[in-house]
């Protein structure tokens, strides 16, 4: 729990509170400002065009320009829509992403022993929002209701190709959801906590023969790390994974039928869930602010290291985004249902069985066993899983060329 509020609550707590809640809220829409400019200018180049180059320095205040214009414009409301729900769709998309970078520690001293606590007003205190015993189950949460403001979004507005848009997606992100969590679950069992303060502090320090670091990406076997990285792609519905924006068939999927400030919301949503899910990244699998002190202030470092590694993942977004062709739906929802989920779910097992044959003191014999037969058990699974596979393309194909004669 945060040390905030080990002493009770008091003026100069409250006060604390909103300083932190200010400067998340100003961090994130400056960021998802950056965000936006950051991706057209890597697009460009990789596309080898110039990007946004008239509004500010390098085209930087583009962002802004877009901004104040959506600001301005009439927000239209179709005359067959559900008027409460459509305006309330948006904020459903965009408060979520908010609430899930409120638990991610972007700060704080974990090497040589550090706790990762500041002073701020004479408390102590973590650089995080919050920290909830649940943290990362929270997180979950959100994600989870981000899907109801696309569905509200599709449903609300009176015709049937925002509806077809908002169907898709809640089909995506409920496929998704299901390997993300098995995902964060393998991540819990090897840190112990759901805490994502403690997440951190468990990665800080050396890992195997004090030379490799203890981020949980090495200590799960990278697999987890890489259903993350794909599921959450597909969780916040990037590229290749946009299914619910395929223009060619949707016209603009979910959201098609809004303008002005509150089509600005799900842009914002958009971005701002792109550098959320980058930090629950490095939260979960690369240890977060958790780093080496070099030289000069202690506190410098960690937000370097965290900032560092989170830009990693924004490019690699963008990188996805200007590469990579979008998936086709029956692709995709065979990606997250009979490859990802499995996948997941069978390394959850493996890990789960290693950590309790190292709480029971298992000698070398034991584990060899154990990991050999979890081996063949895996093996056979996907094998079986295989064969369903290739067995139900077959009929499909007989079933079609069936119909063509």
């Amino acid at each position: 729990m945060d040390p905030l509020f080990s002493s009770g609550l008091s003026v100069s707590v409250v006060a604390v509170v909103l300083i932190k809640v200010l400067i998340v809220f100003a961090f994130l829409l400056i960021a998802t400002m950056l965000m936006v400019w950051f991706e057209r200018k890597v697009i460009g180049d990789m596309q080898n065009r110039i990007g946004p180059n008239r509004a500010g320095p390098w085209g930087i205040l583009q962002t802004l320009a877009d901004g104040i214009k959506l600001f301005f414009k009439e927000p239209m409301v179709p005359d067959r829509a559900d008027r409460r729900i459509f305006r309330l769709a948006p904020y459903l998309s965009f408060v979520p992403a908010f609430l899930i970078f409120s638990i991610v520690p972007v700060g704080g001293v974990f090497a040589n022993g550090g706790d990762g606590t500041v002073s701020i007003l004479g408390h102590d205190t973590y650089v995080q929002l919050a920290d909830p015993p649940i943290g990362i189950l929270v997180a979950l949460a959100c994600s989870s209701i981000a899907v109801y403001g696309v569905m509200l979004a599709g449903w609300s507005s009176g015709s049937k190709y925002p509806l077809l848009g908002s169907v898709r997606a809640s089909a995506q992100m409920v496929s998704y959801e299901a390997a993300l969590g098995l995902a964060v679950v393998t991540v819990v069992l090897a840190t112990g906590s759901l805490s994502t303060h403690t997440i951190v502090a468990e990665q800080a320090g050396a890992g195997w023969g004090d030379v490799l670091p203890n981020w949980t990406i090495l200590v799960t076997g990278g697999i987890p790390f890489l259903i993350f990285l794909l599921a959450g792609t597909a969780e916040i519905e990037r590229p290749p994974f946009d299914l619910l924006e395929a223009e060619q068939e949707l016209v603009a999927g979910f959201n098609t039928e809004y303008s002005g400030i509150r089509f600005a919301l799900f842009y914002l949503a958009s971005f701002m869930n792109t550098i959320t899910t980058s930090a629950i990244i490095v939260t979960l699998f690369l240890g977060g602010p958790a780093g080496p002190l070099v030289f000069g202030p202690d506190w410098i470092w960690p937000l370097f290291w965290f900032f560092a590694k989170t830009l990693v993942f924004l490019f690699i977004f963008v990188w996805f985004r200007a590469t990579l062709p979008r998936y086709r739906y029956d692709q995709l929802m065979d990606l997250g249902w009979k490859v990802m989920i499995p996948l997941a779910l069978g390394w959850m097992l493996a890990v789960a069985g290693l950590r309790v044959a190292n709480d029971e003191g298992y000698d070398f014999g034991q584990m060899l066993l154990l990991v050999g037969g979890g081996m063949v058990v895996l093996v056979g699974a996907a094998s079986l899983l295989s064969i369903a596979r290739r067995t139900a393309r077959h009929r499909r194909d007989d079933v079609e060329l069936e119909g063509a004669q």
